[in-house]
């Protein structure tokens, strides 16, 4: 049997999965690993916990892993010295201790200009601001640097000795000319990085590797116009894949190449979706579950009686890129209980990805239904609010393994099982269900969404500098 195997590098722990040609899961298994944060801010894990977690989880599947293919965290910087060896703790997409190297960057090179280079802004989690904090904090480690690689290519080069980035990951460095799928000269001069450090870039197809989001579109299906991927994961996504590219002029939503050659996506990220729920249960309800709790919020009425919640629990990205936005719930009375307080965290959520599917229909998307995943997908009550905000029905897949079904299709395609990856998504993806807007809701959250609008403005006025 032909195998596809798929390993997706993730924050807090490694997947892999198996598959065969039709797309049927043979085995899967996870190994988890620490996250660091030394400073208030900082977000660091160390390279080899994810090589160890990646080999025991692949030497778990008991298959021929012989056809890989690789997603992963995007945006985390990997050092390596003259002798390949980890010169320091990765720095992650979540580390938001970059706030003056990003300034600093859209000063050297000019907003407008960075825009229309990358497709991005500079923002805390990416790549290049590290490598500017690094120079600035830490010298010693930045003159030793020989190469730098992303999470899940580090994982890759150490396995099986290739170095190398795809085009979708490259895109979340801020030193990637996106429009043209290369290295941007102008922006990788205007930094000072030497070009020697930077990786061969390929497309995802040739080499087997995608960042994680890319690579959960694409085992979703999300490869054309007409179809949205939202993540309800840690963080929340809305996914568009493009036709040719396009960027917003105030980069409020990222512009990435996608995992399909000549294909690009613009993609909206909140920080805390799910994640906005964890830090609910693991700090208002310990030792509840998250069952328990959805279903207390499922006994509350949309808006919850004036209560909301804003998910910004460590800055934000999209609309706003504050790295010093802060969460709220607003409108709390003696009436509101722990469903309240529950419901307005699953609607704050879904307000949240709003903002960004708007943001992605003003770049031309038009989608149809969307596509979800993640683990706040398991929430059916989650389900129908979130498909009610955004006005949209949500198809949840047959199969729900997240990115590292999509890298087991890339595996695929770079084995030859498959010409392309709409052969790969047309063998592989399948619909389990719908669940569509309750039309009794969509009215009352146009009116919750416009009151959620209106807050970031006003606390952004109150809060401490």
């Amino acid at each position: 049997m032909r195998t596809l195997v798929g390993l997706d590098v993730g924050t807090t722990g490694v997947k892999a999965i198996a598959i065969t040609p039709e797309g049927d899961v043979i085995a899967s298994a996870e190994e988890g690993y620490p996250l660091g944060t030394p400073h208030p801010g900082w977000s660091e894990q160390d390279p080899e916990d994810w090589l160890r977690a990646s080999e025991t989880a692949l030497a778990r599947l008991g298959v021929d892993t012989q056809r890989v293919g690789y997603s992963g965290q995007m945006h985390g910087l990997v050092c390596l010295d003259e002798r390949d060896r980890v010169l320091r703790p990765a720095i992650l997409w979540n580390d938001q201790r970059t706030a003056a190297e990003c300034a600093e960057i859209e000063e050297r090179i000019g907003l407008e200009r960075l825009i229309a280079l990358t497709g991005n802004r500079a923002l805390p989690g990416f790549t290049a601001p590290k490598l500017l904090w690094l120079r600035r904090h830490e010298p010693d480690v930045y003159g030793a640097i020989r190469r730098i690689m992303l999470p899940k290519d580090y994982v890759r080069f150490r396995l099986t000795g290739e170095w190398a980035l795809d085009a979708a990951d490259a895109s979340g460095t801020l030193l990637f000319d996106v429009a043209h799928r290369r290295w941007s000269d102008e922006v990788v001069s205007a930094l000072e990085i030497p070009p020697d450090w930077l990786p061969p870039v390929y497309e995802s197809t040739e080499i087997a590797g995608a960042g994680d989001q890319q690579a959960g579109a694409l085992g979703v299906g999300v490869i054309d116009e007409g179809m949205v991927s939202v993540v309800l994961g840690t963080s929340g996504v809305v996914l568009a894949a493009l036709p040719s590219y396009a960027h917003d002029s105030q980069a409020r939503v990222h512009a990435f190449c996608h995992a399909v050659p000549d294909t690009w996506e613009a993609m909206g990220v909140m920080l805390n979706a799910a994640g906005s729920l964890r830090w609910f249960r693991d700090t208002l309800a310990s030792g509840v579950s998250f069952e328990q709790l959805t279903a207390e919020a499922e006994g509350r009425s949309p808006r919850a009686e004036g209560l909301t919640f804003l998910p910004y629990l460590q800055g934000e990205r999209t609309p706003h890129a504050d790295p010093d936005a802060r969460g709220a719930f607003t409108g709390l009375s003696l009436r509101h209980d722990r469903g309240s307080l529950v419901r307005a965290v699953l609607e704050g959520v879904a307000y949240g990805l709003r903002d960004s599917l708007e943001l992605l229909r003003e770049l031309g998307a038009d989608p149809t239904a969307g596509r979800v995943s993640g683990g706040g997908a398991r929430s059916r009550v989650w389900l129908e609010i979130v498909a009610s905000v955004l006005d949209l029905p949500l198809e949840r897949t047959t199969i729900d393994e997240g990115s590292a079904y999509g890298a087991a299709l890339l595996a695929g395609v770079g084995g030859g099982v498959f010409t392309d990856a709409a052969e790969a998504v047309e063998a592989c993806v399948r619909i389990r269900e719908t669940v569509g807007p309750r039309t009794e809701w969509t009215s009352v959250y146009d009116e919750g969404y416009a009151r959620f609008r209106a807050l970031y403005p006003a606390i952004r006025e109150t809060k401490e500098p």
